[in-house]
């Protein structure tokens, strides 16, 4: 036996020829390259879409932008040149109205003897509109609610007294304005209920049931004042009060006016009532042949505008 030692044995692994570390360190960096490539593909991808995005932009703000500007060019010219025509035209017209003179006809000359009665007639108030052939009616019921309060008439009709001046104001109401017109309140939502109330009772007797009311009041206790003041006034219930029923409240001036519009068309006639508090008036309401306004003073806006 022999005292050398023996030499340390080896990892075949690191005898191995090159197929080893050598061979995955190519596999890494062929899939770097792959990867790489895959890169480069999609940024040239994207640079080609920014060119796209690019010429819509250009294409879709700048052009159109352009393509508008010179639309309002055009149309200022245009305006420029119509204004300029407009003002020349008033310049040559002629602003000065001509009297207009009306010979009198011989069938319009009066004879002698019918002269003092013609005379007496034109110092009266005339009748318009729907009730210039109710004017002796309306003043024989307007001096009745005068009188003492009836309070076991029947529904419908005038049960407490109406005030003079409020008597006053209908009367004109009936008679100059035809129906149709707005007269000063009474000072009180309650009082304008009660003149409301004797309009609806000479109204409901010349028209009957084609007459149906409508109340505009913008607040929900307002129209619970109307609905108080017109039942005590009336004799009315609650079952009076509603879309199918005499007497209709409206918060919203275009559900008053499509009402009305819907009343029209099957032949009945409504009466539309607006509240003090109403400080403008809705032009198609003013088409309708029946509508009273109550116009507030200073003092009753003011009273409204701290209450509500």
């Amino acid at each position: 036996m022999s005292d050398r030692p023996e030499p340390p044995a080896t990892d075949p692994a690191e005898t191995a020829p090159g197929d080893g570390g050598g061979g995955l360190i190519e596999l890494a960096l062929t899939e770097l390259r792959q990867r790489r490539a895959e890169l480069l593909d999609e940024i040239r991808q994207l640079e080609v879409r920014r060119e796209q995005i690019n010429q819509e932009i250009t294409g879709s703000f700048a052009g159109q932008s352009d393509a508008i500007a010179r639309r309002l060019k055009g149309f200022q010219d245009y305006l420029v040149g119509a204004l300029q025509d407009l003002a020349a035209a008033a310049e040559q017209m002629d602003l000065v109205v001509q009297p207009l003179v009306v010979q009198p006809s011989p069938l319009d000359q009066t004879p002698k003897g019918l002269e003092g009665g013609i005379a007496q007639e034109a110092a009266m108030p005339p009748a318009a509109g729907l009730f210039s052939d109710d004017a002796d009616l309306i003043r024989e019921r307007l001096e009745q609610f005068g009188g003492q309060p009836d309070f076991y008439a029947d529904p419908w009709k005038l049960r407490r007294t109406l005030e003079p001046s409020a008597a006053t104001r209908l009367e004109d109401w009936f008679l100059s304005q035809g129906g149709r017109g707005a007269q000063a309140s009474g000072g009180s939502r309650s009082r304008n209920a009660l003149a409301a109330a004797a309009a609806i009772a000479i109204l409901g007797e010349l028209y009957g049931e084609r007459l149906q009311t409508l109340v505009l009041a913008s607040q929900p206790e307002r129209l619970g004042e109307w609905r108080r003041g017109l039942q005590d006034g009336l004799g009315l219930s609650r079952d009076d009060f509603g879309p199918a029923s005499g007497i209709v409240l409206f918060e919203r001036p275009d559900a008053l006016i499509e009402r009305a519009d819907r009343l029209e068309e099957r032949g009945e006639l409504p009466f539309i009532v607006i509240d003090a508090a109403e400080q403008v008036i809705e032009i198609p309401i003013l088409q309708f042949p029946l509508w009273l306004a109550f116009a507030a003073g200073p003092g009753e806006i003011d009273a409204e505008a701290d209450l509500y």
